[in-house]
């Protein structure tokens, strides 16, 4: 015979609250604090109560869901964003569902369409290109959603989460610039997205007005061996740079495979600066200087606009939420004579590596033309 399912009634005598305090807990409704929040779940968790979510919704007539789509949840940053995500929506009683378009735009039309059918309570999406996907523009004035990453906040459909990305090329370039670097080669996976091109534009802007010379810019694409190929290939043809700006983590991944397929050191011979600051990249014989994305701050901010928007609505007027990129010095730039670094300041990422500076991203952003 099977166990008797515990029920709401015996969970709030257990934890010693009322069964209001319990339904509030589970259902979202009115605010608990935080110590009875955590008494509560203990006791579900001790009687083995579960809600029924599909029927509470059907009395309710809303959904207590949050459906986030990544393009690639093998990447680190968006598995990391989508984590932190995970954390925020159960302190506040959602359940999370979670989608990857794997960078393909007829795939995250298929998997918007299924995450929608859950009618979820708001949406959080890093979309695979430039453009807004046509399902997320049809629903923009009834379901509450926030963008990140990969988006313009010009002509954007709702709120916005982004870094700075043109002050982050900016950095990376005057930290080569600093170190007596002239020799410098840009290396981007697609100008088309937003963020890349403003990196981009970032670095070879400050680098043209520094040195008199607009920088090579390499496309690499988004396949780490064709990008290698790719970069192996512009190298016989010419000589190696003296140092290489690379602004993804696969483009950083390329450069390193092509510089190693030509016996070319790293910084004797060439001096590289990465962008996204994975674990792997401090744990080489030479560290890599790396541009550090603020990822939590990128999820708690996308986090409380959408919480603002389920709050208050979607007919406020849209706003974009940038933030500051870090710098994280390590032993990839070799100095070839340093100059006085232009000043730095802002908020840096706390909690870096033993052996590491981490500067903030400072400066003001110029007009691209």
């Amino acid at each position: 015979m099977a166990a008797k399912k515990p029920s709401i009634r015996e969970v709030a005598a257990y934890a010693g609250v009322s069964t209001a305090t319990v339904s509030n807990v589970f259902s979202g409704r009115k605010p608990v604090n935080d110590e009875l929040r955590k008494s509560v779940l203990a006791a579900a968790e001790h009687l083995g109560y579960r809600i029924d979510r599909a029927a509470s919704q059907l009395r309710s007539g809303r959904t207590r869901i949050i459906a986030v789509l990544v393009p690639d949840l093998t990447d680190t940053f968006f598995a990391t964003i989508v984590s932190r995500l995970e954390t925020q929506a159960f302190q506040e009683g959602y359940d999370v569902i979670v989608a990857s378009s794997h960078d393909d735009p007829s795939v995250e039309s298929s998997r918007l369409k299924a995450l929608l059918s859950w009618r979820p309570a708001g949406l959080i999406a890093v979309p695979c290109s430039s453009s807004i996907p046509a399902e997320l523009i049809e629903i923009e004035k009834t379901l509450p959603m926030v963008l990140v990453d990969r988006v313009a906040s010009e002509g954007a459909i709702a709120d916005t989460v982004t870094i700075d990305n043109r002050e982050a090329g900016e950095v990376a370039a005057s930290h080569l610039l600093e170190h007596g670097h002239r020799d410098i080669v840009i290396a981007v996976s697609d100008l088309d997205f937003p963020p890349i091109f403003e990196r981009a534009e970032g670095a070879a802007s400050l680098i043209a007005e520094r040195t008199g010379v607009r920088p090579v810019t390499l496309k690499l694409g988004s396949n780490m061996e064709m990008g290698a190929k790719t970069f192996s290939d512009w190298m016989e043809r010419n000589a190696p740079p003296g140092a290489v700006i690379a602004l993804t983590n696969v483009t950083t991944l390329s450069v390193l495979s092509a510089l190693a397929e030509h016996r070319i050191a790293i910084p004797d011979k060439t001096s590289i600066v990465a962008f996204d600051d994975y674990a792997w990249m401090a744990a080489r014989n030479t560290g890599l200087t790396a541009i550090r994305q603020p990822v939590d701050r990128i999820a708690e901010t996308a986090w409380k606009r959408l919480e603002l928007r389920m709050d208050k609505g979607t007919e406020a007027a849209v706003e974009p939420s940038v933030l500051k990129a870090s710098l994280v010095v390590r032993d990839s730039v070799r100095d070839l004579g340093s100059r006085k670094p232009d000043p730095v300041g802002g908020d840096a990422e706390a909690g870096a590596l033993a052996g590491e500076r981490v500067l903030a991203a400072s400066g003001q952003g110029q007009d691209i033309h």
